[in-house]
């Protein structure tokens, strides 16, 4: 693996296994080493929602480490099914989406991805899945049904709790490992990345490229790690409020990433950064900010990312009127319905920065709340419009936004 460090670093497991050799991924390394051309490496995200997370770039950080070793990216944008929903993971059916909706998605998703990937034409090749699979007439879909039984769907994670537990199962979502396995079809794919979750769906990948007669082995599968929240404990994930967006100001990516667990630390560097894990610094507050000072960088510059840290910084101190990178949030926008002088915790709640006016209150309370850094504790203290403008509204050490006209 020495020639292919990159490969090695952060990865879960690599499938097929090679069965006379003492390391699985060994099977993969002896493929990129033989090849007399690039490999496919296909990547597929389903554009359900408008952001990306620190957790979905995982993948895509492994898929950029795949095109600078020469391969092609092949990355699917899943607008067909999209409008189906992955059902991995999920208690329950998910939502479909509209044509529109995903379309949007798509070029928000796209537009998050560009420090990511390299976009140039020989490294990377965007394709829609509904280029193929809104094509697929009758008599082909029950001939993709045919290539699996029942027993074997109900065997999916996910599929298998929620029968047990008598919570419906709709047809259509047994369409969604099959349609992904149908990507890995139509374009030829030699390699699929995926979180370890997507363990089935890439399986099915490499079923279907046997079933159609597709030229060459199957598909290797790559299983990359789940990232936790900056919770410490669950799955990042936007609806659960412990996620770091790819579209968030240099800021407030900053002032999350400094204030990771230790537990996470390592992790966070291995899956979100190329630093050598031996040269990290022993002291844990120092890591939090090398972690986040790395990160902004790759994704802002390395000047908004110093701003950022400088920033972070005069918050913390209190002096929030010298931390010049804090995003803005607009009182005639975002207060519109306001009757001024109004309350506080009123326009608190319509910052975004707390989930409602009541948690808003509860934070005053609490003493969490800072208006340019003197602490508020009087939730129904009356302000006039004019008095916030200028002012920058806190709460705890990560949500911050200055009050603009």
């Amino acid at each position: 693996m020495a020639a292919f460090p990159w490969l090695s670093r952060g990865i879960s497991e690599i499938f097929p296994y090679q069965p006379d050799s003492s390391d699985p991924k060994e099977n993969l390394v002896a493929r990129l080493r033989s090849t007399d051309r690039p490999l496919r490496i296909k990547l597929g995200i389903d554009p359900t929602g408008a952001d990306i997370h620190l957790g979905h770039s995982i993948a895509m950080r492994k898929l950029r480490a795949f095109q600078d070793a020469g391969h092609k990216a092949v990355l699917i944008i899943g607008d067909f099914t999209a409008r189906i929903g992955d059902p991995t993971g999920k208690s329950k059916v998910r939502k479909q989406l509209t044509e529109a909706e995903v379309r949007e998605n798509a070029e928000t998703y796209l537009a998050q991805l560009r420090p990511v990937l390299d976009f140039s034409e020989d490294k990377l090749e965007i394709r829609y899945n509904s280029e193929w699979l809104s094509k697929l007439d009758l008599n082909e879909i029950i001939s993709l049904f045919a290539t699996m039984t029942v027993g074997q769907m109900l065997a999916k994670e996910g599929f298998d709790k929620r029968y047990r537990e008598e919570t419906p199962i709709y047809l259509h979502e047994f369409l969604y490992p099959l349609m992904q396995g149908y990507d890995s079809v139509a374009v030829a794919a030699d390699v699929e990345l995926g979180g370890t979750d997507q363990k089935f769906n890439i399986a099915v990948g490499r079923d279907l490229q046997r079933h159609y007669g597709c030229e060459g082995a199957p598909q290797f599968g790559l299983l990359l790690p789940l990232l936790l929240g900056t919770d410490g404990h669950q799955k990042m994930s936007k609806s659960l409020g412990n996620y770091v967006g790819l579209n968030e100001g240099p800021l407030s990516l900053y002032a999350k990433l400094e204030k990771i667990p230790d537990s996470l630390i390592v992790e966070y560097f291995t899956q979100l950064t190329d630093l050598a894990l031996e040269g990290l610094p022993e002291n844990p507050r120092d890591r939090q900010k090398l972690l986040a000072l790395t990160v902004v960088t790759q994704y802002h510059g390395e000047t908004a990312a110093q701003e950022a840290q400088n920033a972070s910084l005069a918050l913390v101190q209190g002096d929030a009127k010298q931390a010049e990178v804090v995003p803005e949030c607009s009182i005639a926008a975002t207060m519109a319905d306001l009757a001024f002088p109004a309350k506080l915790f009123v326009v608190l709640g319509k910052t975004g920065l707390c989930a409602s006016s009541s948690d808003a209150r509860r934070q005053i309370q609490g003493g969490a709340v800072k208006l340019d850094g003197e602490k508020q504790a009087n939730p129904d203290q009356l302000f006039e419009a004019e008095d916030l403008i200028g002012k920058v509204v806190q709460v705890g050490k990560k949500r911050f936004v200055r009050l603009v006209q």
